[in-house]
């Protein structure tokens, strides 16, 4: 059954002309305007998920990108969705990720374009899709798994961009408390499309019964809108976490030299000396009276991109600045291997009396940031990735480290965007989540602000105060609701202190872990399924009726 109110593609003859294509020059003028408002409804799509994600957080549009996307594919063939699909993917992650051209341009039209290819397939499910009752449910599921498959293949994923990263703080994070990001992105888009279906049932009604009869399925839609936003609202209550003790938590941005350049880690003695100092700083403010005695210090990841393990010089001014502000340092370090052509990325305890101990491994590593893929061809056509000299190798264990009395739930940078690793952290022992991150070569350009955005989601998600400590901007406190109550100054030194709730217990999101999107993900891989049985069973009996018309008027002659 092909949704209400919407104009299906004409099926092509015998001869492979479509009707309009043998109807008058009137018909084919109508086919490009109606190929034209599909293409604009699939461009609006992308520009809606665009602007609902930082930098602009008009988190409202989010809605509106399932809606046009779907307005835009209902009714078609596959060939004609799957492009649809591509015009609204690109319109999407061309601008979203340009920070990427730090690497260069062709890197990060290269990784645009990778992107882009998931939205193809899920155009075309969606268009398969609506051919069933209870269509906005399929299709919100459909962005489920895409955004499921794209978050793990290829290269490990990425999954920048999903329709919950626009929702930090807003009726709809609520859901990531009982099924993480899946279920955010599933209620964004199910309120489009059911906003949808509720649109052209309406108009459908119109011209069958006038206004009177409109009214209603618009009603309807609009009070399925407020009943899943006011859901959104009360859910984390529901099994919320409880405290165990406050912690004063210090989070400390150094910042760096020539912010926004590829090489910012070749300062590295400077990188380390001003994070070194930034501990000073705090211990200053101690002493004055100015902020509270810290039970721990956060430092960005590579605050340190010198190995201080085999360094005893760079080894001691960090030790030096934890006695003098006497509390443990999470040290974002590096550690090196094979002469250098490893290394780790790492979030150190460093006591002040003892130097290093536990720490955490960065998991999720960027492709062409941290590491190069296929390094041997890459480099080969795209020198300038010779300068990433060393290779990260990701950890496996989860970051859940103990520090002042605290364990934290621990994910380094890129990790955030993934839901494993903060996850396994919290179910781990993780009472506050903490963020060490390097942002210096996107600086300016938006990718901070979209950091900060899946931290918060992250936060509601697990029912945890975050911290973000980033070595030039954004670094910034957040509550288990979201809310951001310090963000730093972009590009600037920068202390903080705060006391923040250190919490015991588990959200349903955090004791369900992936089996939430799984489900999701497995209803959009059934209703493709079904949508394609019941287009083919439509062809048959077409076939059957077409046959059986061909016999009579053969007889008839």
């Amino acid at each position: 059954m092909v949704a209400e109110g919407i104009r299906q593609e004409p099926a092509e003859s015998a001869t492979g002309l479509t009707g309009a294509a043998q109807d008058a020059p009137a018909t084919g003028y109508r086919e490009r305007i109606h190929l034209a408002a599909r293409v604009l409804a699939a461009v609006g799509s992308g520009l809606a998920q665009l602007l609902a994600l930082p930098p602009y957080g008009l988190w409202w549009l989010g809605p509106f990108s399932a809606a046009l996307l779907t307005l835009a594919v209902l009714g078609v063939r596959m060939r004609r969705a799957a492009w649809l699909g591509l015009v609204s993917g690109a319109t999407l992650m061309v601008p979203l990720i340009k920070w990427q051209d730090v690497f260069g341009t062709d890197v990060w039209l290269l990784i645009a374009a990778a992107e882009t290819v998931y939205y193809i397939p899920m155009a075309m499910g969606i268009a398969c899709a609506a051919r069933l009752r209870a269509w906005p449910v399929w299709t919100a599921a459909l962005w489920v798994l895409q955004e499921a498959v794209r978050a793990r293949f290829p290269l490990g994923g990425f999954p920048w961009g999903k329709l919950a990263f626009a929702q930090p703080d807003t009726p709809f994070s609520g859901y990531a408390a009982w099924g993480s990001s899946a279920l955010v992105t599933f209620m964004v888009a199910l309120t489009g499309t059911v906003l949808l279906a509720g649109l052209l049932r309406a108009v459908r009604s119109y011209r069958e019964a006038g206004v009177r009869r409109a009214l209603a399925p618009l009603a309807a839609g609009l009070a399925a809108t407020i009943a899943i936003g006011a859901a959104g609202l009360a859910v984390p209550w529901i099994g919320a976490p409880t405290r165990d003790h406050t912690a004063t938590v210090a989070l400390v941005q150094g910042n760096v030299p020539r912010v926004g350049t590829m090489n910012i880690l070749g300062e590295r003695t400077q990188v380390l000396r001003n994070h070194v100092d930034g501990v000073h700083e705090l211990a200053r403010q101690v002493r004055d009276g100015e902020v509270p005695q810290p039970d721990l210090v956060v430092l960005p990841e590579n605050s340190a991109d010198i190995d201080v393990y085999n360094d005893p010089w760079a080894a001691s001014l960090i030790s030096d600045a934890a006695r003098d502000v006497d509390a443990p340092l999470l040290f974002g370090l590096t550690k090196f291997y094979d002469g250098g052509a490893k290394r780790e990325i790492r979030s150190v305890v460093w006591d002040p009396e003892e130097g290093p101990g536990d720490y955490y491994t960065k998991r999720y590593l960027v492709p062409f940031g941290e590491y190069i893929p296929y390094r041997d061809f890459f480099t080969r056509f795209v020198s300038r990735l010779e300068k990433i000299g060393s290779d990260a190798i990701p950890g496996s264990a989860p970051g859940a480290v103990e520090l002042g009395g605290t364990t934290l739930a621990t994910a380094i940078c890129f990790d955030v965007a993934f839901d494993r690793p903060v996850r396994e952290a919290v179910a781990a022992g993780g009472q506050i989540i903490v963020v060490p991150t390097n942002n210096a070569n996107y600086n300016f350009t938006g990718q901070s602000d979209q950091q900060l955005a899946i931290t918060q989601l992250r936060a509601v998600e697990h029912g945890r105060p975050a911290v973000v400590a980033s070595t030039s901007g954004i670094s910034a406190v957040t509550t288990a609701d979201g809310t951001v109550t310090y963000r730093s100054p972009e590009n600037e030194p920068a202390v903080h202190v705060a006391e923040l709730p250190a919490m015991s217990g588990q959200t349903p999101a955090t004791r369900l872990g992936a089996l939430p999107e799984a489900a999701l993900s497995a209803v959009a891989a059934a209703a493709v399924i079904a949508g394609v049985v019941a287009a083919r069973r439509a062809r048959r009996g077409a076939d059957a009726n077409g046959g059986a018309a061909a016999v009579g008027s053969a007889a008839d002659g």
